[in-house]
């Protein structure tokens, strides 16, 4: 037979006398929590000593206005008692309902306006809303719009009733022993040997523990990992590299100006290190200046290799996939970046200095539009 803990004992007992009661009333008797009676109910269940049933019902309650509207009639009850033959938009507005009864009887069609004059339409009433508003229905569309205009509020309470099993009841009748059980042994027991009459709680040793989740991933990173797995599934290669880069990685190799504002000091971070331009560097620098062996006009000025050699906190992923496409130059290439990013942005609620960037590149013949899109709708 199993065990049972010393709280699934007492609950036993108690239901041989009560049979079946709510969680509440056993609480009570017990002179413990509704929270706790139900947990010992949950583990005398899982034993087959007990049931536990959990039942939800549905309140419908008034706010405040809605209150009053059901004493005296919704707004465009109100009003429309107040619409004669000869009523003007002027007499209505004097109505304290007219601010928002006016507004619901021409949304439901009950009135007409022509100029100043306001009059009801055929058959104009308000009996099924009234209705709605003395007995309310979850089925009923009416009520439905009154819980949205917050005239209504719909609450949920849970009761637990639990009872005592055949098998329950008979191993409560056979004589429980409701003594005080001992789960810890101070130092004056062990040394008094006083535990030795100590009716020591009982442990399954081969019982395995309940698992415990101490922690989760931050929702933020949780996006960022599904957006990864989406890319690598789709056949992209993940791109890796150093925070710290090269101006001319960075900038340069992408085409931007020395001169361009987001190479400002007041914009990014620079370091006092410098690193060696790499091979090939002369045909990014003529690009600059004069458009290189292209069409291009390039931006003109002059271009300083002393500035390209610079280093830099990464403003952006793109200077790994520039730098995987300079080893790369072949198509087909798929690959993608997702990291950290560094910009001297004011640090305010919804602003750091430091954020994740994703972006990813295709190099490929004859790739669509829609293919473009396809990998957009994937992402989303």
């Amino acid at each position: 037979m199993a065990e049972l803990t010393q709280n699934e004992k007492r609950l036993l007992a108690t239901l041989e006398t009560e049979k079946r009661a709510d969680a509440g009333h056993l609480a009570a008797v017990m002179d413990a929590t509704p929270e706790a009676v139900v947990q010992w109910a949950h583990l005398a269940q899982d034993k087959g000593f007990a049931t536990v049933e959990r039942i939800v019902s549905t309140e419908f309650t008034f706010s405040e206005e809605g209150k009053d509207y059901a004493a005296n009639g919704l707004p465009e009850t109100q009003l429309l008692r107040h619409i004669l033959p000869g009523t003007s938009l002027e007499d209505l507005k004097k109505q304290p309902s007219f601010r928002i009864g006016f507004g619901q009887l021409r949304k439901k069609g009950l009135i007409k306006v022509e100029g100043t004059a306001v009059t009801k339409t055929p058959g104009a009433s308000t009996e099924t809303d009234e209705a709605a508003l003395k007995k309310p229905s979850l089925t009923d569309p009416k009520t439905q719009e009154l819980i949205k205009r917050g005239i209504l509020q719909l609450s949920e309470t849970v009761k637990y009733v639990i009872a005592a099993t055949p098998e329950g009841l008979a191993l409560a009748k056979k004589g429980l022993d409701l003594r005080e059980e001992t789960g810890t042994l101070t130092r004056e027991q062990i040394i008094s040997g006083s535990w030795k009459n100590a009716n020591l709680r009982r442990y399954d040793v081969t019982k395995l523990p309940k698992k415990a989740y101490p922690g989760k991933i931050h929702p933020y990173q949780r996006i960022i990992g599904e957006m990864r797995e989406i890319l690598l599934e789709m056949g992209f290669t993940e791109l890796y590299g150093e925070i710290v880069q090269q101006s001319f990685w960075n900038f340069d190799a992408l085409f931007q100006p020395q001169d361009h504002p987001a190479r400002e000091m007041q914009d990014t971070f620079y370091l006092n290190e410098t690193l060696p331009l790499p091979k090939g560097y002369e045909n990014v620098k003529a690009m600059h200046i004069s458009g290189g062996e292209t069409s291009s006009t390039g931006w003109g000025g002059v271009w300083k290799e002393e500035k390209a050699e610079q280093c830099v906190l990464r403003t952006h992923t793109t200077s790994l996939s520039i730098q995987h496409l300079a080893q790369h130059t072949r198509p087909p290439v798929k690959a993608f970046a997702v990291g950290r990013v560094y910009r001297r942005e004011t640090i305010d609620t919804t602003h750091l200095a430091e954020f994740e960037q994703l972006q990813w590149i295709v190099m490929a013949k004859k790739v669509p539009f829609s293919n473009l899109l396809g990998i957009f709708r994937d992402l989303k």
